[in-house]
């Protein structure tokens, strides 16, 4: 009788995608099981290196990005109040 380490389909549980008993186990506790090292509920997601979501553009790209922040940067200092978003949290 052979045992397999993973579900031939995934498990949600709390709204996470779980393949193993250990993944269904981290997501009842509310831990990301794709980023076991963020914690319950993503408290440590600032230090965890897996959650690292920067792009940086390489190539013929490389050069819009040098310019696109210095722009965006003088047109934040122009926009007009309750135009300006902040999305980070």
């Amino acid at each position: 009788m052979a045992i397999s380490s993973d579900y031939p389909q995934p498990v949600y549980v709390n709204g996470f995608s779980c393949k193993n008993c250990t993944d269904v186990e981290n997501a009842r506790k509310h831990i990301d099981p794709a980023h076991p090292k963020s914690g319950p509920f993503g408290v440590n997601a600032d230090t965890d290196p897996s959650r690292n979501q920067a792009v940086t553009l390489g190539g013929r790209l490389s050069s819009l990005e040098a310019s696109s922040s210095s722009a965006s940067a003088t047109s934040l200092q122009a926009a007009e109040p309750g135009r300006r978003l902040n999305v980070t949290a």
